[in-house]
């Protein structure tokens, strides 16, 4: 039977939450570039007058610098300290937004979303880390509701924001819509963020460069892969076979130097040895099989309201409101049900509402009630942000202050690796139903839903993997030292680490 919680365990501390407010401001213009660029493929193929396999690139480009960047951040806060990684990319991405925005055609137009990319990838990881952090291993759930904030609203204002800016402006706009998040963002960071610069006396961490020469180039090998997968001939064209096959061969071979590393030379650049730890690879599992859930559908829905109803960019992004309404009404209850009985319900039971949700779009056609329809993208939405609040808490249970880092990269990572996946099979299901329906849409789009809903399904079943209810060690909770753990929060019936030990990787020990 699970301790009850220590008075105020479950609370959030106001200065964890001033910190988490503060480094949302920038985080929203990452996640709204995000979702409003994703609405305006279409219009910049005409506006200059690019190919579509160019114009791709205009995502693809940002997608590969995301992933290249991501596993710098556990290195740039060791090295430069959170507040000044942090408004150092901020500025990048700033300085890319306004790139972007004065492009003078598509190749520099590809240009400048590398440099966002470059900026947003660290900034993504880094809010979670820093947050995560501050917290001290209490009231996660409650804590992830407020770094999952950018998250829950893009889908909301994103593709909404993105819509009315092709509909009445020029496409320049949505690079402009960036700017004064990072403005005020930067302004905030600069006076309120507590200065964490590493003291004179700290050793210079010096960065990974045979690991960096394999992670980076192996994740955006994978994503390119992936991408090409919607547009080739699926998964079996060279453009797709090659990418992937490099890719998994080069994340391979770092899998095995930063096993082997170990904790000489200051040790690898992502430590996958985490992955032996149940919350952190459960929850990596999960977080990669959400991809086909969240990303994969959300490929398919504004597809199905422009092509089978007839809807423009802005009413398509209009319609998915519902659905990012339906998660901000979860956030809150998510966050608190996390916190007292455990990731594992909360997420089952959230998987459980995204499959039946998802069910009705496999039948429905050009004509059906479209009130109907919003409210199962709310009861949709609803079950999303169920799934998306603990799975993030539960992946860093247990660690200390110095795994934290690594554990958001490894999360950050394979969440991103997994949305791409999502989408590319959908993709390439939904293009081959098509073409053996001799271009039947509505029953095209009844078997990509289909497929959806049995992703949500299988995630039902890696959801049963996470760890259950919390329990509250008897004695107090320890201060965060360097890779001891800060919380024993743990599945019932599993052996409680309370600090005994000082190994600075209790992973590499038996997995929990």
């Amino acid at each position: 039977m699970a301790a009850t919680s220590a008075p105020g365990q479950n609370k959030i501390d106001p200065k964890v939450l001033k910190s988490a407010l503060i480094l949302v401001v920038g985080a929203m213009a990452v996640v709204f570039d995000t979702t409003i660029v994703s609405v305006a493929l279409h219009t910049l193929t005409i506006q200059l007058n690019a190919s579509v396999s160019t114009i791709q690139w205009v995502s693809t480009g940002y997608l590969l610098a995301l992933g290249i960047v991501v596993p710098l951040s556990t290195w740039g806060q060791r090295r430069f300290g959170g507040k000044r990684l942090w408004m150092g990319a901020l500025t990048v991405f700033l300085i890319g937004s306004v790139g972007a925005s004065l492009a003078w055609n598509v190749d520099s137009l590809i240009a400048w979303r590398v440099v966002q990319g470059a900026g947003g990838g660290i900034l993504l990881p880094l809010l979670v880390t820093l947050v995560i952090q501050a917290a001290g291993g209490k009231a996660l759930g409650r804590t992830v509701t407020i770094v999952a904030l950018p998250a829950l609203l893009g889908p909301i204002l994103g593709p909404l924001i993105g819509g009315a800016i092709l509909t009445h402006l020029s496409w320049r706009f949505m690079f402009w819509v960036n700017v004064p998040f990072c403005l005020v963002g930067l302004a905030l960071a600069a006076r309120f963020m507590p200065a964490d610069k590493p003291g004179p006396a700290a050793p210079r961490p010096q960065l990974d460069l045979r690991g960096l020469a394999l992670f980076a180039p192996g994740v955006a090998a994978v994503i390119l892969g992936l991408s090409n997968a919607g547009s080739a001939a699926g998964f079996a064209h060279p453009a797709v076979i090659v990418p992937l096959a490099a890719g998994a061969a080069l994340l391979g071979a770092f899998t095995a130097y930063a096993i082997g590393l170990g904790r000489r030379n200051g040790g690898p650049l992502v430590d996958v040895r985490l992955l032996a730890h149940r919350p952190v690879a459960s929850a990596s599992a999960v977080l990669f099989f959400s991809g086909f859930s969240l990303y994969g559908a959300m490929l398919l829905l504004p597809l199905y309201y422009q092509e089978v109803r007839g809807a423009t960019a802005l009413a398509a992004g209009l319609m998915l409101v519902p659905q990012g309404v339906g998660m901000l009404l979860s956030r809150g209850l998510a966050g608190r049900l996390t916190d007292t009985i455990g990731a594992r319900p909360i997420t089952v039971a959230g998987f459980v509402i995204v499959a039946a949700a998802t069910v009705p779009f496999a039948f429905a056609g050009a004509h059906t009630n479209p009130w109907l329809l919003v409210l199962f993208l709310v009861i949709r939405g609803f079950g999303l942000g169920a799934v998306t609040i603990p799975v993030m808490a539960v992946a860093f249970l247990g660690l200390g202050k110095e795994q934290i880092p690594h554990a958001s990269v490894l999360t950050r990572t394979i969440q991103q690796i997994g949305g791409s996946f999502g989408t590319a099979v959908l993709a390439v299901i939904f293009t081959a139903t098509l073409a053996d329906r001799h271009g039947a849409l509505a029953a095209s789009f009844h078997v990509a839903f289909w497929w959806a809903t049995g992703f949500s399904v299988l995630a039902v079943l890696l959801s049963l993997w996470l760890p259950g209810a919390p329990r509250t060690p008897a004695q107090t909770t320890l201060p965060a030292v360097a890779g001891e753990v800060d919380q024993a929060e743990v599945d019932q019936g599993d052996e409680v680490d309370h600090g005994e030990t000082r190994d600075p990787h209790p992973a590499t020990r038996s997995a929990v």
